[in-house]
């Protein structure tokens, strides 16, 4: 199975440094670090990772330290 990975559009910024990248996988959905790709990746089931971008929109992480 060949694996596209995706990151957001918004992620084309000059030295953007927080770049993740995203792909649909038989187990679930992958997530790795754009830069270091060869690093590996973290895999996350489809409702975790739902819930993850509800918690992103809902801004419960924008005041994290």
């Amino acid at each position: 199975m060949s694996v596209r990975w995706r990151k957001s559009s918004h992620s084309g910024v000059i030295n953007d440094e927080a770049c993740v990248e995203v792909a649909g996988l038989s187990q679930g959905i992958g997530l790795r670090d754009s830069k270091a790709p060869a690093a590996g990746h973290l895999t996350v089931s489809r409702a975790e990772f739902a819930a993850l971008l509800e918690r992103i929109k809902d801004g419960s992480f924008d005041r994290l330290p």
